[in-house]
């Protein structure tokens, strides 16, 4: 129960490495705010963490504490409202896990005005509002931790790739800054960045460069030194760790979860 006593907002939540986040917080004592715009995908999560959140091994589950807020993190009003619901639910809040990410790719040529306002929207300044929204509860809890979720997206080149990749390198530096300024106040920032994991956005990528899913798990699996794909339970033991109390002493660290795929 490293988690207990605390409430984590985690958004893009409804789904993949999102949900899988929650159902762990929940399982390690923390209430969670499930924030997504997908209604249906939110709802479902906060189903899954209530039947098996909070379960510690050899004792039955304590059922886990969640509830849903429809949120569009590149609207301050929606980043605003998902504290306000963690306040109003659950008392206050401690780990902010930003999560929710917009997955467009293209040339530069390709890309448009609009699908750039959209990616910098929800990957960067998405992350910035939500952290803008959730400083006054950190502080008044003495601090906390936030868990920026970035990408092997972040630091290498990909063909193709030029909005996405943009974004994520963004969400780095926008990491390494806040953990600067926050430190005063208590609060660690950090950063995961996933290789390829098993998501429902990964199978959306697969499906639009024309491969089937198992010769897609196939190839992008083989990048990694480890031959397969990452699960997006891998990639919440990560959050965990950054969001517990275990690393105290670690702020403005990216850590990187791609089974090697970027070791060289």
């Amino acid at each position: 129960m490293r988690l207990a006593g605390k409430t984590a907002l985690v958004t893009g939540a409804g789904s993949g490495i999102g949900r899988s986040i929650a159902e762990v917080f929940a399982r390690e004592g923390a209430a969670v705010v499930v924030a997504d715009i997908d209604e249906a995908g939110g709802r479902a999560t906060v189903d899954s963490v209530r039947s098996a959140g909070g379960q510690v091994a050899g004792a039955p589950s304590l059922g886990g504490r969640a509830e849903f807020v429809r949120c569009d993190v590149s609207r301050e009003a929606d980043c605003i409202a998902a504290v306000n619901t963690a306040v109003a639910q659950f008392g206050g809040l401690n780990i902010l896990v930003n999560n929710a990410a917009a997955f467009i790719y293209g040339s530069v040529e390709a890309t448009t005005y609009e699908q750039w306002h959209k990616v910098w929207d929800v990957n960067v300044v998405g992350q910035a509002q939500c952290v803008k929204a959730a400083l006054p509860q950190l502080r008044r809890a003495g601090g906390g931790a936030i868990v920026n979720i970035a990408s092997q997206s972040s630091f290498i080149a990909q063909a193709n790739y030029v909005p996405y990749n943009t974004s994520k390198a963004g969400v780095l530096q926008l990491t390494r800054c806040l953990a600067m300024d926050l430190a005063v106040d208590k609060i660690r920032v950090n950063a995961v960045s996933p290789g390829t994991i098993r998501t429902p956005a990964v199978d959306a990528c697969i499906r639009t460069i024309g491969m089937t899913l198992e010769a897609g798990y196939e190839r992008f699996g083989n990048d990694a030194v480890l031959k397969r794909l990452g699960e997006p339970i891998e990639i919440a033991h990560a959050v965990l760790f950054l969001a517990s109390d275990e690393a105290s002493y670690v702020t403005g660290a990216n850590l990187v979860v791609d089974g090697g795929a970027t070791i060289d």
